[in-house]
């Protein structure tokens, strides 16, 4: 579930078609979206039309589009229902957001996040830390079925320790998605592993096994590298551990008692209750035992205990320490802290809604399906197509539902079984949603985990490897299975 279940039944999504659209037409607001986005990263250091620059031209990229599909014809009432259906996709997700603000600052000031970092700093081996939380992870999002509630639990827990420890927030996180999403693609509670067989006509578990022949490898080359990357960063913050212990000891009533709140969460999560009840559960029980234990810190930042609670789950949260790394570390943006990081989603549904109203994804996919001539052109065609989608349309599930739709056939003509095709929308589509600054899973993990796309882009190795390793398995025609095999086997 790398969105928890947002979208109900996505696999219905509508693909609008424009016979009077031509591809240079579909090309424009890419082109000037990209241009723009280039010239803000490049030229303007991200700020060329203030704080809020990529949701603007994003908008400006929409406005685009929706010239285009005026000039061939298009209504506005087909391009709003489109983005209609876009922003409805999104609701939960952006309700999700806001919990996840007001669950960061309660477990602050409950002591929660304290604890964990406490706790984790005395458990967890720096020498061993990037290679170990991606473990970690990958267990969690595995039995959750979730690489988003995975970062809002414990890899906000992993930032805060690593962070302490001195190793550099990019590295963390790169090494929290790895395994966040290595667990979401291959467990069977996630919804982009029931979608992608759905689309591609296979089974679940048939396609989970064959995931397997290229995640496995994946994840293998991407532990190996963080415990390379593990043993030979300096870990400046090694030398400060008792200083770092005993400044949160001093400032929090710190007990095992509070992992209750985390595990009360990831336990309602295993149960299957929906994830705005879990996650709100996790905030009331945050608030319970922060009037409980930590009544100290409530009348620190604020006058009244209430008015301090209330702080933590609509706005900034700071608590001083006589450690300046630990200031950095006990500060949350509660609700309000999410608000740039939902405008994102919001502006990018607005633009891949518009794109969608206006046939320009459906053309640009039909484009790149008449290029696959060959095995090896098809399963690029897809990875390209998948690719490009999360950039241009800014969603997962769409990155997933278009290719599936449009290629089913063409894998099918060519003998090949299903499973080869829903392995590549995963490898492609799923896993690197996340490397996409405006796209809603860019958003959300850079946004939950306060690092930005850029800082972590290098080091979320399992993802940007995933379709470079489907491709050179069908370079090389490895595990690449027919129809006539599948008909064996049956």
């Amino acid at each position: 579930m790398s969105k928890n279940s947002l979208s109900p039944h996505p696999e219905n999504e509508h693909i609008s078609e424009n016979k009077d659209l031509n591809m240079l037409e579909a090309l424009i607001p890419i082109i000037i979206l990209m241009g723009l986005l280039a010239y803000n990263i490049f030229f303007a250091d991200g700020v060329w039309l203030g704080d809020y620059s990529n949701q603007y031209i994003l908008l400006l990229g929409g406005l685009t589009a929706l010239i285009v599909g005026l000039y061939n014809k298009t209504s506005l009432i087909t391009m709003f229902a489109e983005v209609k259906e876009n922003l409805n996709s999104v609701f939960i997700p952006i309700m999700i957001l806001f919990l996840v603000g007001a669950l960061a600052g309660t477990w602050l000031v409950s002591g929660v996040i304290p604890a964990m970092v406490y706790y984790g700093l005395q458990v967890l081996n720096p020498t061993i830390f990037l290679p170990a939380s991606v473990i970690i992870t990958a267990i969690i999002s595995i039995a959750t079925g979730s690489s988003w509630t995975t970062s809002a639990t414990v890899g906000i827990a992993l930032i805060g320790i690593g962070s302490a420890l001195g190793i550099p927030v990019g590295m963390i996180a790169g090494a929290v998605i790895s395994g966040a999403y290595f667990g979401d693609k291959m467990s069977p509670l996630s919804d982009t592993t029931n979608l992608a067989p759905a689309m591609a006509g296979t089974d679940l578990f048939t396609h989970i096994r064959y995931m397997m022949f290229t995640t496995v490898p994946t994840f293998t080359i991407t532990l190996i590298v963080f415990g390379i990357l593990s043993a030979t960063i300096d870990i400046s913050g090694n030398t400060d551990l008792s200083n770092l212990l005993q400044t949160i000891d001093k400032t929090f009533h710190i007990t095992p008692w509070l992992f209750a709140v985390p595990l009360c969460v990831i336990a309602l999560i295993l149960l299957k209750t929906k994830p705005l009840i879990a996650l709100g559960s996790g905030i009331i029980l945050a608030i319970i035992f922060a009037f409980i234990l930590q009544s100290n810190i409530l009348l620190q930042i604020s006058e009244t205990e209430v008015t301090a609670i209330l702080n933590a789950i609509f706005t900034d949260t700071q608590i001083s320490t006589d450690v300046a790394a630990l200031n950095e570390l006990f500060s949350a943006g509660g609700m309000q802290g999410m608000l740039w990081t939902i405008f994102l989603i919001i502006c990018a549904m607005i633009f891949g809604g518009i794109m969608d109203g206006i046939g320009a994804l459906a053309k640009i996919t039909k484009a790149l399906l008449s290029l696959a001539s060959s095995i090896f052109g098809l399963f690029a065609s897809t990875v390209i197509s998948c690719l490009g989608l999360n950039v241009v349309a800014s969603d997962q599930y769409l990155a997933i539902v278009i290719p599936g739709k449009m290629f089913k056939k063409a894998y099918e003509d060519k003998g090949l079984a299903p499973e080869n095709l829903s392995r590549t929308l995963e490898d492609s589509g799923t896993v690197t949603s996340v490397l996409i600054p405006w796209n809603t899973c860019g958003a959300y993990q850079s946004g939950v985990l306060g690092v930005s796309v850029a800082d972590y882009f290098v080091y979320a190795i399992f993802n940007w490897l995933s379709p470079f390793m489907t491709l050179i398995y069908a370079a090389f025609k490895i595990k690449i299975r027919m129809i006539s095999q599948n008909l064996k086997n049956s």
